[in-house]
């Protein structure tokens, strides 16, 4: 019996496997366990891989959503991606929970003025409400011309904040629309 043998549970206490087995820096056989060698990718499911872009800065980094029928497998870095080649951030490479997550709201949420608790209300009521504010809001303050009588058609009721994740296509249509409907605060927080 070696010396090894000899240590009883000890013997198989991975430093000394290295050492029986000459694996000084723990990177061959030494480093497995029966679940490590049993493990297997998460893209491996997949059964199609959909090119995306990830939701979270303007930097615009690739992604491959692994697709197996409707349902999203896993999310890893695209490394045909000229601008990432293959990286995530830690907020980019957690998507798959940001999509997939049990916490994630599935239904829109209203709390009347002075109310204590949110009700769930119909995507189709929400968009009417969200229009109605916006056009009393637009005409509460509407300024047709100045004192001297220049033209001005805005109001300094309304005003735009938009975020990072949004690409120049997105802030393309968002200025137009909020140029048209009047407002001149408009702003985007990458230049904040």
């Amino acid at each position: 019996m070696g010396l090894l043998e000899s240590l009883g549970p000890l013997g198989s206490w991975p430093v000394l496997k290295q050492l029986r087995n000459g694996d000084s820096k723990g990177l061959g056989s030494t480093a497995f366990s029966r679940r490590t060698i049993e493990l297997r990718p998460r893209t491996e499911e997949g059964d199609r891989v959909v090119k995306s872009i990830c939701p979270y800065c303007a930097v615009g980094c690739g992604q491959n959503v692994y697709v197996k029928g409707d349902k999203i497998t896993d999310i890893e870095g695209d490394p045909d991606s000229p601008i990432s080649r293959g990286r995530l951030c830690p907020k980019g490479a957690a998507t798959f929970q940001l999509v997939t997550g049990s916490h994630r709201v599935h239904s829109v949420l209203y709390r009347k003025p002075h109310g204590t608790e949110w009700e769930e209300i119909p995507l189709d009521r929400a968009m009417d409400m969200v229009a109605e504010r916006v056009k009393a809001a637009r005409e509460k303050e509407w300024k047709e011309k100045d004192d001297d009588g220049n033209p001005l058609g805005h109001t300094l009721q309304l005003a735009h904040l938009g975020g990072a994740t949004l690409d120049n296509e997105e802030n393309y249509l968002i200025k137009k629309l909020f140029t048209a409907l009047g407002m001149i605060q408009i702003e985007n927080q990458a230049r904040i």
